[in-house]
């Protein structure tokens, strides 16, 4: 019974916990590489995010849906 609690207690119980455990296992040059992919990954997939939201920034912009002026312009707007 300890024994299948032992192993219930260190079991991961999401692939989160399980990505994790297997980081632990790797050299800290590994878990190094792992950290800089991913960060780069991230910087990539908000690079993405931002180019979409210009897109669709633009394109409301010629059609007539968006505007513009200065963060006082923005204030008054906000403020009637």
């Amino acid at each position: 019974m300890e024994k299948l609690e032992h192993q219930l207690a260190t079991t991961p119980t999401t692939s989160f916990d399980a990505a994790l455990e297997l980081i632990d296992r790797l050299p800290p040059d590994d878990q190094e590489a792992i950290i800089e992919i991913v960060r780069k990954r991230i910087i990539d997939h908000r690079r993405g995010e931002i180019a979409d939201n210009a897109q669709a920034t633009l394109q409301a912009f010629r059609e007539g849906r968006a505007s513009y002026g200065t963060a006082d312009d923005l204030r008054r707007e906000l403020e009637a």
